[in-house]
């Protein structure tokens, strides 16, 4: 998978966005509990009072607060306050504490420093945690400085064995009956505090939804756009591969990797960016969260998280050896569809479909077994992981519970804790969810990437050469030798002939004997293991494939053609060409009677591969695309084959009236000899050697191979020999 990373560099500046969208994203989702947490602490319990210090109090009841302080608490809290008098006081003060009518209250300074109003919460919290003392006592308080240190020292005992959120409780209670005594509006106060908090986190919400759209369009958009780098590089290495390289990789497996294979790839770099991402980030920023709460639960999320790490890796011990198994099941099940739809009228005419359906129904069994397995293990993963989830919940509301009985902290803490460690294991989960996906996408990714770094069998020639403008056609096999890779024996062995413009070359042989390689060589489908082919003077190895091949006209054994029309398919060899070259060359190939007798002649549809037209009108139909290219080299890969004895008289002798009028070369390989009977020469192949050159007359004096081949077709009289 991280071979493929290379084609992530068109997107950095979008990887950048979507990872300052996944923390805006997380930053907002991580707000939303501590607002839960204030609404229900502040808003529901504390009555919307969110200061821990009085903002306002009134002149009596601050001097009996300040009998329970010390020297330095009372002066800290008198310098933190200024006195008002009704008759002092703006109708705004008055309006805000109605009892400033009528007497004096102190107001808090507005702008007093932080470190101030820390010492300031201190003190009140002590005197009010005094004054508690005294009034749950049964014997009246007698002032005096020893009876205020004693109360003070109990006061520091409480307060250390308490938590902060209720201790705020506490004096947000205090705050509360001083506030109703000055006659404010404490509902008032409580609503306007629970509204501003619910628009805050509907405020954070809708943020977190406009990332999280944001970062599902922009990695849609980058993981298509990577798939589509991908395919075009693995469709035009595909393109650039020899025949040895079509040994190593079947058909039905380039398509599966070509589209398939890419398909996971894709599927997993969204989650990459949209999951994986995303939460370490949301993952992080939950735990510190839940580190600096106040509740001492911190246990319980380590607890699930060993819980799980011990499903999840039995999970991948059961599910992850068979994501490779799938993939090549698929290869199997692609190519033996293809083979039934390649073979349908052999398999018809033989009656054997109950046959091919029976191997394709095994096939499609094996790679079902294999999916439901993996299917159903997977499917167990979210029962397991919600059971974890909601034990988590139990376990946090059961020792929670008991923490808020104590009075350690408030249920608004615990609330927001419960949301935290979700946050924390859902982060985790999602992080196993797709570390269980990504195994199969990475034996995709290795697939690819082994399409990708296939070996170079044709080597492009660092500095290629230029043809000599004054050779044309002239094709010359130098001790030529050849054999497959990781093959032992040689199919070919020293070979060495040269033809010559305007003159027929023709290759004949028994089966298996090498014709078909030897022909496959001179256009650089494969390259010789010994000697040299010399085109036009050049070794084919020192000039570039474009320029060898933009001389050579080839028709291939299988008359092969492409959907669209017999136009576009004649016009695959010359863009340019006009009515007229089209017309001249189906006469040539004698396909101009059977195209004129069609409806829409030239434009008439071809099916792919041009199975809606017979097996000889393809062949012809791809001669003439050869013929279309002008070419200064014909090669005909046993491309008569298909046609009757007239037709192929007229073609050849059309043929070679074109060739001789253009100086070009014609390379036959042939299987009947009355094709070849008027070549200039003839070369004989047996067992990958040549054992025969000459004409038809010389070979039929001097060459045994040939003579066999030829009797076993013709008569003596037809072909005039005289043993």
């Amino acid at each position: 998978m991280i071979r493929l990373l290379r084609y992530l560099k068109p997107f950095r500046l979008t990887i950048v966005l979507i990872i300052a969208l996944l923390f805006g994203q997380a930053w907002a989702e991580l707000e939303l509990p501590a607002y839960m947490q204030d609404i229900v602490d502040t808003g529901l319990q504390n009555n919307g009072i969110e200061s821990d210090v009085y903002h306002f109090i009134s002149k009596d009841h601050l001097e009996q607060e300040l009998v329970f302080a010390t020297a330095q608490q009372k002066q800290t809290i008198l310098d933190a306050y200024t006195l008002i008098q009704p008759n002092e006081a703006s109708e705004g003060q008055k309006e805000e504490v109605p009892a400033l009518k009528e007497k004096p209250v102190y107001f808090l300074d507005p702008k007093i420093p932080k470190e101030e109003r820390e010492q300031l919460r201190e003190a009140w919290n002590r005197i009010g945690l005094c004054a508690l003392f005294v009034s749950q006592s049964k014997t009246p308080f007698q002032y005096s400085p020893q009876a205020v240190a004693s109360l003070q020292e109990q006061a520091e005992t409480v307060l250390k064995g308490q938590g902060a959120s209720l201790l705020e409780s506490m004096q947000a209670q205090m705050l509360k009956r001083e506030y109703e005594s000055l006659g404010m509006d404490m509902e008032a106060m409580q609503q306007s505090y629970i509204l501003h908090g619910g628009l805050v986190m509907l405020g954070y919400a809708l943020i977190s939804a406009v990332c999280a759209i944001a970062v599902g369009f922009l990695t849609a958009r980058l993981a298509a756009g990577f798939s589509r780098h991908v395919r075009k590089d693995v469709f035009n290495k595909v393109t650039g591969f020899s025949e040895q390289n079509y040994q190593h990789f079947s058909t039905s497996t380039l398509i599966t990797r070509t589209t398939n294979d890419v398909q996971q790839v894709q599927m997993a770099l969204m989650m990459i960016l949209r999951i994986v991402l995303y939460a370490p980030i949301i993952g992080i920023g939950a735990l510190i969260h839940v580190l600096n709460s106040e509740a001492d639960l911190t246990w319980i999320i380590a607890l699930t998280i060993v819980v799980l790490l011990s499903l999840v890796g039995m999970l991948f011990m059961l599910v992850m050896p068979k994501f490779k198994i799938m993939q090549q099941l698929t290869d199997a099940l692609n190519r033996i569809v293809q083979e039934i739809l390649d073979g349908m009228p052999v398999i018809r005419a033989f009656n054997r479909q109950e046959t091919e359906q029976e191997k394709f129904s095994e096939r499609n069994r094996n790679i079902t077994k294999v999916s439901l397995f993996t299917t159903r293990t997977m499917s167990l993963m979210m029962p397991l992981m919600m059971f974890v989830l909601n034990g988590t919940t139990l376990l946090i509301l059961w020792f929670g519970a008991g923490q808020v009985d104590a009075g350690q902290i408030q249920i608004g803490s615990i609330m927001a804790f419960m949301q935290y460690s979700m946050q924390v294991i859902m982060a985790f989960l999602m992080l196993t969810a797709v570390s269980i996906m990504l195994p199969r996408a990475n034996v995709s990714a290795q697939r690819i990437n082994d399409v990708l770094t296939a070996p170079v069998y044709i080597t492009k020639c660092a500095h290629p050469e230029s043809f000599d403008p004054l050779q044309s056609g002239v094709v010359r096999f130098d001790n030529v030798s050849f054999k497959y890779p990781d093959a032992h024996e040689y199919v070919l062995r020293d070979v060495s002939f040269e033809t010559r413009p305007g003159q027929m070359t023709a290759l004949i042989g028994s089966t298996g004997s090498g014709k078909s390689t030897l022909v496959n060589l001179v256009p650089r489908f494969y390259d010789v293991s010994e000697g040299a082919i010399y085109v036009d003077g050049k070794d084919i190895r020192d000039v570039s494939e474009h320029d060898l091949r933009e001389k050579i006209g080839y028709v291939p054994q299988k008359g092969m053609l492409l959907s669209g029309t017999i136009e576009s398919n004649l016009k695959y060899a010359s863009e340019k060409a006009g009515k007229a070259q089209i017309d001249e060359a189906l006469s040539i190939a004698q396909a101009k009677e059977f195209v004129d007798e069609k409806p829409e002649k030239e434009q008439s549809p071809i099916a792919q591969g041009g199975t809606n037209v017979s097996g000889g009108q393809r062949q012809r139909l791809s001669i003439a695309r050869a013929i279309m290219k002008k070419p200064e080299i014909y090669i005909f890969d046993d491309s008569f084959s298909a046609l009757d004895y007239t037709t192929d008289a007229r073609l050849r002798e059309a043929l070679m009236k074109k060739a001789r009028a253009d100086q070009s070369t014609i390379l036959v390989v042939a299987q009947r000899i009355s094709t070849i009977l008027d070549a200039e020469q003839i070369i004989v192949l047996d067992e990958g050697k040549v054992v025969g050159k000459g004409t038809h007359e010389q070979l039929m004096r001097s060459c045994r191979v040939y003579q066999e081949i030829a009797l076993s077709q013709l008569s003596k009289e037809e072909l005039g020999y005289a043993a």
